[in-house]
This record gives structure tokens, C-alpha cells and sequence, in this order.
């Protein structure tokens, strides 16, 4: 979504390109985050804030879900620069006030650009925006819950009633949520893991009988390989490179795979040390493989073909706990050598020298990111990635596992609060038996379901807790048009974003206290608690006076909202756990696998860890009880001649659909976002040079619309041939929304084929013959013959 003034807020002129860097963080990261924090907070809350960032007795980083270190082992500056600048986002001195928006129409307001909008402050007041209105007005608290409860109380059925949640909200206020949902008498609770990590969900529960990562910290540090695949952490989980700094001293050897060659991938420079500072940093990757976007399931099974020729298995593990293992070995063992050279771009020798790193490894952990889980075949991916490890015996053991990397910092402890549309039911009879009602049993809509359903006329009513849905969902023109069809649209935020702005009939922003902030009840001084990427629960207290007396927090809403709803309904306390979140986790650990003692056991230093049967015991929770071998044929996303995949990526300005700034150092990108990386044979095969401005389309055959988006300048960049990238959101309305992950229903953000045009050449939206030159071009998979990329 292109916005016509965006010029006000950065001039695409000043837009320079330089050399990518080599090395990750270091003292230019120390100087970047501390002038960040600085400038937006100022010294005194600089040092309230920094000095208690992930600390035992200190807040949670609103970020990545990255695991802190045990409590005895951290820095007196346990953060990244990233977390220093999603600090610094919250905690800034700057107010929307109600003021703010009485000179700022709605519409003038979306002309803005998603960083200009994050640069405005903190939301003081809760407004409104009523019905034929152009702007939004304060409104009392009392009122704009009893216009909630009014809508929702008048739909038709509970099922026209959307509640997404985003992956920042507290174990607390999750728990609420769900309650409150399943209560009202619906399960449409989509969050951010369906656009993410839902394919990592699915598939390890598949596999193993559980969705979540199988190894601790000790693991990483102990591992002798590790595995990075599809994931960039010198951008998106900064604080592992300490972690693999750490295995790497421990001598560990790292794999990489991954189209773009990172400056995280390469080398870290560690700000905690000397060495890091001023000396070379630490070399990470002992071999990196730049493989062709969507290439990875090829690669993995040409993997599993090499270590079962070498015998390079476990086979006591295999027979003890795995099923399926011959059908695989078979699978594997008649691959066809030219079809994965030629979907990974990488030579047999290449593709052999990785298999040796597994071959040679007794305990190797695997690391994975939304690389690997936007894509058509994902599912069949991460169940590939397991496969390995089942063949080597690797999990359930020190040193080995598998570890999806979340990206958002409560997101898994979301899902094991409940928020999920397709709830297990040992959690709906758990919830029954403890609040004495009967939740509904038919599973809810997803992300990409609830928004069909509110562009189908089906959903009226849309709540978000946190995020900002419309830039961070696919088809962002579909997406705002299904939010525009809504009857009422209410966002619970922190600062303006791009959501607000996609109004239903009645829209509402609740503004709510961050993580930074002191929240206190009538029952005292609380805490809220969060889940990391390895099952670690603990708690996180924040230390400053909130933005505005007019704040409320997310347990406080979501419980003045469930009131207005449901009245005495059941029978449940809302007030009760609203003015001591203890209530809460008393409820939890009634409800909630694993959390028996909850109010006990967070509260200690480090909190912590739940129950992981495979990691534990190595007992799977599976129909069979078994460890299950998946066989996956080798699908091929099949690209036209002049075309190129393009994933969607971040800058290392921006955490999720937030963008801090218009900085890309580590790939050497500085004063804007608009630009596509590709290689340099492909710039030169589609007659451009590097620098040119271009538009770009994609055409799906699921539907007739030709979807476009402009003004992206040519960055030439080491990356295969015929595999591309650039930023999300701008590259979002790329994403169809019915191109979605089989299995998960995850949008292909990673595998959206696109044509470019040199930028204006067509005055229309898109040129004629891009229907005609890319049907078919995004969800055709065949297993024979390979992509042809570029003619």
C-alpha cells in the first residue's frame, strides 16, 4: 500500500546503497541503540528501562522470544539493539493526545507512512471514531465498553465475531482473552503464529506430539552442530548470536542455509566483551549454503539420501521410538540428484560437504525460521527437518533437538494460554470443568479464514489485542477492504499504526500500558508472565510511571470488555482477576497442562520450564506414541520465463510490521525501504541495471486480480539466481491471501513469484499481459520439471 504523501517522511532520492556488512553488532550497535534510546527517552528512563531489560527481577523485551540466560549468567546489559530500540518505541516521551487527533483526519492520517504514523507517541485516551465520522474523538471508558458489549450482544451468532491476538500479550491477559471468547461462544481466536509459525505447529505435532522446540539452552551450548535454516539472526534474534558466540567457544560447528548470505550468518562482534569491541568478533558459519528460495525440502531429503547411504543413523533410537522409518529410507534412497541441484541452485559437492557435518555429529540442533515456513510445502518442510533428526537420534538428548525460533516475544505462551481456533479438547474439558460452562467444540477461523470470512459478509465484528493486522496479514488491499465491510473494528494499542486507519462503521483505540510500565490494581502492585522460544515461563515487572493516568492494562480491558459482554454470565469472576492477576494463574494452573504450582514457580528467579515429553523422555504424545517419519514428494514451485521469487524480509530498522527507522546497515541500505535485492545475472537477463526503479506484479491463479507494488529500486545483492527479497509490509499486497501453506493455512510469504516493470511504465494499476504472463505462476507444483527462472 503505496501512500501519496510518504515523500514527507523520507525522499526515496535520498535512498544510498553501500557494501552489506560482514560482521553482526559490535560497537556500531552499542552506538545506535543508546543514541535510539536517548533521543526517544531521554537518560533518566534510558537507565530505568536498559538496566532492568530481561533481568530476573526486571521486564520481558517486548520483541523476539529469544530465552535469557539463567538468572546467575547475565549481563548487567542483557539486551540487543533491537531491544533497545522496541524500548525506546514504548517508552518515549511523545503523546497522541486527544488533541492529536482532532487536528489529524483519519484519512490524512493513512497518507502517512507506517513510520511516520510509529513516531507520533504514546495514545493517552481512548477514542473513538462513530459512524460517518472522520475522525476520532476521546470517549469514556464506561462508554466504549458498553458500545463493545452492545455489537457484540446483537450479532446474529457468536461465529460474526473476529478476536485476534498479537504475540505480546502477557500469559494473563491471553488466558482472560480466550475465556472471555470461548464464553461469548466462539472459538475465532486467530493470532499471529497462523501468519508465522503455524506450519512449525502443525508439522511437529505430526511428527512428535508437540509443537514447541525440544531443546534448552544447554543444548545450544552444548550441541557439536548447529543448524540454521531459513532464519536470519543478526536482524530478527539478535541475543542468539551471544548463544551461538558461546557453542561455537564450546567447539560447535554452524551450518547455514539461506538464500542471503547475513552479516549474522558471517561473523559477531560481541558489545559484551573485548574481543567484540575491538577485536575480529567470532567467526559463526563454518559453511554457509545459498540456496534457491524453496529449495529446502529438496535439500533436507538430499541429506537424508547421503546419511542413509553412509549408514550414518541411529538405529536403536529409530526402532525404540520411531515409526515409518523404511517408507522414508526408501523416499530418500531413489532421489533424483538433478532435480535438487536444480531446485536449490547448489552443486552435488556443496550439497555433500553439509552431509558431512551431520554425518559427523553426535548431537546437532536445528534451527529454523519463517525461511522455512512460508512456503506452499512447509509443512512437508519442517517435517523433513525432524526427519533428520529422528534419523540421527536427535532429540532427547543433550546437545540436540529442534528449536523454531519464535519471532515475537509472548507468541508461544499465547498458544499454550489457549489462543489457538482449533483448541485441543482436553483444554475445552479443563475449561468447563473449571468455570462450569460448556465451551464451543467447532473449530474457529485462522488469520487467513477471518478475513475471507469479514470480506464474505460472514464476520461483522473485529477486535485485535496488540499488533496491527492489516500490514502485518497478506493482500493488504483485500485485508483493508474485508476490515472496511466490519460493523466495528476496536484495536487495543500502544501508538497509532496503520489498523486504526482501516475503520469498521464504529472503530475504537484502547490504549493500553506496555511492558515497561508499572501496573497497579486494586489488589496491589502486579506482574504479568511470558513463554520463550524453549518453554521457560517467568515473570516481567515494568518499572515506569505509565504514558497516560488514562491507561489501562490488557488484563483490564479484556475483563471490562468480557463484563459489558456477558454480564454475571457463568458465574466468572472478572473483577476478581482483574484486581489480583494471581486469580489468574491460579485458574491456569487448574486449566493448562504443565503449569501445576504456576503461582509458585513463577515467581522464582528464572521462572520456570514446562513439560516437553520428547525432550524429557523421550515419549511422544502421538496417535501411535511414536516419533512419525513423513514421506513428502519434492514439489516444485514452477516460475515463468522473466520471473523471480521473492520472499518478503525485514530490515534490521523494524521488528515485525514496527518500523524504528530507515536503516538497513548490515545490508548496507540507508534512508529507505523501497528496494528489491536480486542477483546481478538476474538484473542484467531482465534488461535492467542496478539502480533503475520498478514496479512489481504477481498474478495468482486462484483469482483474476493482478496484484502490484511500486516504486522499488534494483539493489544487486549476493543472492541465487532467481530467488529475491524485500521488506514487508511494503511487499505484502504482493501475498495472495488464498496462497496459503497446505496443511497450516500460513500465507507463502516466502514463495511469491513477481514480474517487474520499469516503475510508471504503466499508467494503469498493472500492465495487461501480467494476467497472461504469470497465471499459474504461485501455486503450480509439480515434481517434474525444475523452474526454468529467466530466459
Amino acid at each position: 500500500m503505496r501512500h501519496k504523501d510518504e515523500e514527507l517522511d523520507y525522499d526515496e532520492a535520498d535512498l544510498e546503497v553501500g557494501h552489506p556488512k560482514d560482521h553482526a553488532a559490535g560497537p556500531a550497535a552499542v552506538a545506535v541503540s543508546m543514541k535510539r534510546a536517548l533521543e526517544q527517552m531521554g537518560v533518566v528512563r534510558t537507565a530505568e528501562t536498559l538496566l532492568r531489560l530481561n533481568q530476573a527481577e526486571g521486564f520481558d523485551c517486548m520483541s523476539c522470544a529469544w530465552p535469557d540466560p539463567d538468572p546467575g549468567h547475565r549481563h548487567a546489559a542483557e539486551f540487543c539493539e533491537n531491544g533497545a530500540k522496541a524500548v525506546a518505541e514504548e517508552a518515549t516521551r511523545d503523546r497522541a493526545t486527544p488533541e492529536f487527533f482532532a487536528r489529524h483526519s483519519i484519512a490524512e492520517l493513512d497518507c502517512h507512512s507506517e513510520h511516520w504514523l510509529g513516531q507520533q507517541g504514546r495514545i493517552t485516551h481512548p477514542m473513538v471514531k462513530r459512524p460517518g465520522g472522520t475522525h476520532y474523538e476521546p470517549i469514556d471508558w464506561d462508554e466504549a465498553f458498553a458500545l463493545i458489549g452492545e455489537q457484540l450482544n446483537a450479532l446474529d451468532s457468536p461465529d460474526e465475531a473476529i478476536f485476534y491476538t498479537s504475540g505480546r500479550a502477557s500469559n494473563e491477559a491471553a488466558f482472560a482473552y480466550q475465556l472471555f471468547v470461548r464464553a461469548f461462544g466462539t472459538n475465532n481466536l486467530p493470532d499471529c503464529s497462523n501468519m508465522c509459525h503455524e506450519s512449525t505447529s502443525i508439522a511437529l505435532q505430526e511428527s512428535i506430539g508437540i509443537g514447541k522446540a525440544s531443546v534448552t539452552m544447554d543444548d545450544v551450548y552444548q550441541a557439536k552442530l548447529i543448524v540454521l535454516q531459513g532464519q536470519n539472526p543478526g536482524t530478527n534474534h539478535p541475543r542468539m548470536l551471544s548463544a551461538l558466540e558461546k557453542a561455537k567457544q564450546n567447539g560447535a560447528k554452524i551450518l547455514s542455509i539461506n538464500p542471503l548470505r547475513e552479516a549474522g550468518l558471517v561473523n559477531f562482534k560481541n558489545p559484551q566483551t573485548p574481543r567484540g569491541m575491538v577485536g575480529p568478533g567470532t567467526d559463526l558459519s563454518d559453511l554457509h549454503l545459498p540456496i534457491a528460495l524453496n529449495g529446502d525440502l529438496a535439500l533436507l531429503q538430499a541429506f537424508g539420501s547421503l546419511l542413509v547411504e553412509w549408514d550414518a543413523l541411529d538405529h536403536d533410537f529409530i526402532d525404540r521410538y520411531t515409526i515409518g522409518f523404511e517408507l522414508w529410507k526408501q523416499h530418500v534412497t531413489d532421489i533424483d540428484w538433478d532435480a535438487v541441484t536444480r531446485t536449490t541452485g547448489l552443486s552435488r559437492e556443496q550439497i555433500t560437504d553439509a552431509a558431512r557435518m551431520l554425518r559427523d555429529s553426535d548431537a546437532t540442533v536445528f534451527c529454523w525460521a519463517m525461511g522455512l515456513t512460508q512456503h506452499h510445502n512447509s509443512v512437508a518442510i519442517i517435517k523433513e527437518v525432524t526427519n533428520i533428526a529422528l534419523a540421527q537420534g536427535n532429540i532427547g538428548k543433550p546437545g540436540a533437538g529442534l528449536l523454531p525460533v519464535r519471532g515475537h516475544s509472548n507468541v508461544q505462551g499465547d498458544r499454550t494460554m489457549g489462543i489457538w481456533e482449533r483448541p485441543p479438547r482436553h483444554f475445552l474439558d479443563a475449561l468447563a470443568k473449571e468455570f462450569d460452562f460448556e465451551p464451543p467444540r467447532e473449530n474457529g477461523y485462522d488469520t487467513v479464514d477471518s478475513i475471507r470470512a469479514m470480506r464474505d459478509g460472514k464476520a461483522h465484528f473485529f477486535l485485535g489485542l496488540g499488533g496491527n493486522f492489516v500490514q502485518a496479514a497478506p493482500d493488504t488491499e483485500v485485508t483493508a477492504a474485508a476490515l472496511r465491510k466490519t460493523r466495528m473494528t476496536v484495536h487495543v494499542s500502544t501508538k497509532i499504526n496503520r489498523s486504526h486507519l482501516v475503520c469498521g462503521d464504529t472503530a475504537l483505540i484502547l490504549p493500553t500500558r506496555g511492558r515497561t510500565e508499572q501496573d497497579v490494581q486494586a489488589g496491589g502492585p502486579q506482574f504479568i508472565s511470558v513463554e520463550d522460544s524453549v518453554c521457560s515461563v517467568h515473570a516481567s515487572r515494568g518499572p515506569l510511571k505509565p504514558a497516560s493516568p488514562q491507561l489501562d492494562s490488557e488484563v483490564g480491558i479484556v475483563t471490562r470488555i468480557a463484563e459489558a459482554t456477558l454480564g454475571d454470565r457463568y458465574g466468572i469472576e472478572w473483577k476478581k482477576m482483574r484486581d489480583d492477576y494471581a486469580n489468574i494463574r491460579l485458574h491456569i494452573s487448574r486449566v493448562v497442562p504443565g503449569c501445576e504450582g504456576y503461582e509458585v514457580n513463577v515467581r522464582k528467579p528464572g521462572g520456570f520450564v514446562l513439560p516437553h515429553p520428547p525432550r524429557d523422555s523421550r515419549t511422544f504424545p502421538t496417535h501411535s506414541g511414536r516419533a512419525q517419519f513423513a514421506v513428502s514428494p519434492i514439489d516444485v514451485l514452477q516460475v515463468p520465463p522473466r520471473h523471480v521469487i521473492l520472499q518478503t524480509i525485514r530490515s534490521h530498522d523494524q521488528f515485525n510490521t514496527t518500523i524504528y527507522g530507515l536503516s538497513d546497515r548490515y545490508r548496507g541500505i540507508e534512508g529507505g525501504r523501497r528496494v528489491i535485492f536480486l542477483h546481478h545475472d538476474d538484473i542484467a537477463a531482465l534488461g535492467f541495471d542496478d539502480g533503475d526503479m520498478v514496479d512489481l506484479f504477481t498474478h495468482w491463479d486462484g483469482d483474476d486480480r493482478v496484484r502490484c507494488a511500486h516504486d522499488f529500486r534494483i539493489v544487486e545483492y549476493d543472492t541465487p539466481r532467481g530467488s529475491a527479497a524485500a521488506y514487508y509490509p511494503e511487499t505484502n499486497p504482493l501475498v495472495p491471501l488464498d496462497s496459503t501453506a497446505t496443511g497450516s493455512n500460513c500465507p507463502t510469504s516466502k514463495s511469491v513469484v513477481v514480474s517487474l516493470e520499469h516503475a510508471g511504465k504503466y499508467s494503469a494499476e498493472c500492465p495487461p499481459e501480467a494476467s497472461q504472463d504469470a497465471v499459474g505462476s504461485d501455486q503450480v507444483h509439480k515434481s517434474h520439471p525444475q523452474p526454468e527462472h529467466l530466459s
